[in-house]
């Protein structure tokens, strides 16, 4: 059924679809809207034979779920940015523990400065806790996925995150096709636990593991992440099929068949990049995009194999390593191995500042000339970045740097704060 809806109620109604049994949550921006939303259907009867359970603090919400799924119940939480980080030794025991709880994150920066707006940097934070990463496009995508998630959580008996862009899609209102329950039924079974605490069939979860079989606990996390590698794109292909749409998978190209540049990037920035592609491809510039939709595992083979034929490699972030440089370019990087390419990191977007097509077209056309940095930080103010290096090299005590930046440039960012 088509309504139009904001992304944080897609994202609702998709997780009520999916008949939770324990949800717990926290609130942070930007994801508040989506467990307030089912709180409200919990307390109303719309989500039946499901507990509620408010917490209090973001560590205490993946506690409480892996809890809850340890006894076999069907889990579901959400969270963002400082969220993530306050939950990250929680959210590493519910990866070891193979418990197959859906989280959402509503991607935000992580401080300091205090910045509520999108990137990806709080997921990426979090790159290699074991968890499944899938990223979303779009609200369709990201209802989808969360559809997808607890059936592909289940089936490997391993938590799921889904990524979706903070404001740019979860406060956004567009149109989308939500699923009957009969549907989502049909394509998700009830919870079958493959591990499960049972006063009648007593076993301990979460005992220590000393270096005699530590190392093998952890390939088995590995093996169980390439496993997924196959089990994703199945379960994308399935969804496919029942509810007539393509969400999902591995990686999904736009245009690349004859692309002799091929930009790489995550979320709803690729719809963006379609539109640019598209004046680009007008102006006969052979040019298209891979949108890479499960960051962990990371598809190396389906990466390499749809980047091999091109000339130009251009990975968009909105994420980096401070001191090193990209995040997912380096993950690209490793899966065209041996490949002569010519290969550019393009830093866009942090703490949500604006991706326009313009500053889109305008890099990607110096990557296309060669003249691109192999390291660029699009539309970055190089006016107070260098005012700042130089007061600090001549003054000891400068002063913090976000206030000084901030009194660079001007009234246009105190009347944004």
């Amino acid at each position: 059924m088509l309504r139009q809806m904001e992304g944080s109620r897609a994202v609702a109604e998709a997780v009520a679809l999916c008949r939770p049994e324990v949800i717990c949550a926290y609130p942070i921006s930007p994801q508040t809207h989506i467990v307030e939303g089912l709180g409200e259907m919990v307390k109303s009867g719309q989500v039946a034979d499901c507990e509620f359970i408010n917490v209090e603090s973001e560590f205490a919400a993946m506690s409480v779920a892996i809890g809850s799924s340890a006894t076999g119940a069907r889990t579901y939480t959400a969270t963002a940015s400082q969220g993530l980080l306050f939950m990250a030794e929680a959210v590493y025991n519910a990866s070891g523990l193979g418990l197959p709880i859906v989280m959402t994150i509503a991607n935000r920066a992580i401080g300091a400065p205090i910045n509520i707006w999108n990137d990806h940097s709080d997921s990426m934070s979090q790159r290699d806790c074991g968890w499944i990463q899938l990223f979303a496009e779009s609200n369709q995508e990201a209802l989808d996925l969360h559809i997808q998630a607890f059936k592909l959580a289940e089936e490997l008996s391993m938590p799921v995150m889904v990524c979706m862009d903070g404001f740019i899609l979860t406060h956004a209102y567009e149109r989308v096709d939500i699923p009957k329950q009969a549907e989502v039924d049909a394509f998700l079974p009830p919870y079958e636990p493959r591990q499960v605490l049972d006063p009648a069939e007593p076993v301990s979860i979460g005992a220590m593991v000393g270096p005699e079989a530590f190392m093998e606990v952890r390939y088995l996390a590995h093996a169980k992440q390439l496993t997924a590698l196959d089990v994703i794109p199945r379960i994308s292909e399935e969804f496919a099929d029942r509810f007539g749409r393509a969400s999902g998978g591995l990686v999904r190209g736009y245009l690349t068949a004859d692309a002799d540049t091929i930009v790489v990037a995550l979320g709803s920035v690729i719809g963006t990049l379609k539109d640019t592609i598209d004046d680009m491809r007008a102006d006969g510039i052979r040019i298209g995009v891979l949108g890479i939709q499960s960051f962990r595992p990371f598809p190396l083979a389906a990466v390499r194999t749809a980047l091999q034929h091109a000339t130009n490699v251009v990975v968009l972030e909105k994420s980096f390593c401070v001191g090193l440089g990209g995040v997912v370019s380096t993950d690209v990087r490793l899966a065209l191995s041996g490949l002569q390419l010519h290969g550019y990191t393009v830093v866009a977007g942090l703490g949500g500042r604006a991706i326009t097509k313009a500053s889109l077209q305008r890099t990607l056309r110096e990557a296309i000339a060669g003249t691109l940095q192999p390291l660029t930080f699009m539309d970055l103010d190089w006016r107070i970045v260098n005012r700042q290096l130089a007061r600090e090299a001549q003054m000891r005590r400068s002063g913090p740097i976000a206030e000084s930046l901030l009194r660079d440039v001007g009234p246009i960012a105190a009347k944004v704060i």
